[in-house]
């Protein structure tokens, strides 16, 4: 009697451990995942084993006024966003790699649109306080950027054009990058200037960065600014933008990286496509 009953409970044990290991291959599909790690990534909205957000020294760009460099580029290109992280982080300590002394003359060097058609490279502005711009003169704009979606689901604005070099410190430069006194508006509908953006970063985030360059030009400093939206591979949707300043002065210094990211939704940075994820969260 008792081996009938140990011989059961061995069958009834067996059974479930069957159970449970198809149940869990079906959470790792199909045993591809035996790990599940992917069903925990995709469960957390974390999608990268070794997130970092940093990048601690960094090197100028081999140009007269510095910038960003291509190594640093990469390195920003790779950092993931951490859910629940910062909305942005420093870069080189928030020191600018930019060349206080470069000043010359007040423009825009705004950089080609890559094969891709992206605003890939960086733009960089020698500002001064004739560059900030009277708002009432801004247009709508009509530019769709590589990622470009319809705007609103549910009432909620997910993407913006973004500018690199904001309009509103951008009053008299022409899409050539020339100052024009005749020319008061800011940059408006330029391709080399405009991103596609989560509304989140554009509208909560890079507009603190940019208040603190109106700050400066406002104090008749002179200002060197540098905006580099960030892309991984050929992905069509940039991953963040590098905002760097300097005065001339040095008084105004930041060097900082904004992650493209929207809370409560996921994006596919491959073309720009975003779906409802309540689990996103971005701390400002």
């Amino acid at each position: 009697m008792a081996r009938r009953r140990r011989k059961k409970q061995g069958t009834v044990l067996s059974s479930v451990i069957v159970l449970v290991a198809i149940a869990w291959g079906l959470f790792t599909k199909a045993g591809s995942d035996p790990s599940g790690s992917q069903f925990l990534k995709n469960f957390t909205g974390n999608h990268d084993e070794h997130v970092t957000n940093t990048i601690g020294d960094a090197t100028k760009a081999n140009k007269t006024y510095g910038g960003l460099s291509d190594a640093d580029y990469k390195k920003l290109a790779n950092l993931n966003f951490k859910n629940g992280g910062k909305a942005f982080t420093e870069v080189n300590h928030n020191q600018s790699t930019l060349v206080k002394n470069s000043w010359k003359v007040n423009r825009v060097i705004y950089s080609n649109l890559d094969s891709l058609n992206r605003t890939s490279r960086p733009n960089t502005a020698f500002l001064e306080k004739r560059n900030v711009a009277n708002d009432s003169l801004r247009v709508r704009q009509f530019v769709e950027p590589t990622g470009w979606h319809y705007n609103r689901r549910n009432g909620t604005q997910i993407y913006n054009r973004g500018h690199l070099i904001a309009y509103s410190v951008s009053a008299g430069i022409d899409q050539s990058g020339n100052y024009d006194p005749r020319n008061q508006s800011g940059d408006q509908n330029n391709p080399k200037n405009l991103f596609t953006q989560s509304a989140f970063s554009n509208q909560k985030i890079q507009t603190i960065f940019e208040a603190k360059v109106r700050k400066a030009l406002r104090q008749n400093k002179r200002v060197i600014y540098q905006a580099t939206a960030i892309f991984r591979g050929n992905e069509l949707m940039a991953r963040g933008v590098n905002l760097q300043a300097v005065s001339t002065d040095g008084t105004l210094n930041f060097n900082i990286y904004l992650y493209n990211v929207q809370p409560g939704y996921e994006f596919n940075y491959n073309n720009g496509r975003a779906k409802v994820n309540h689990q996103i969260q971005v701390n400002e």
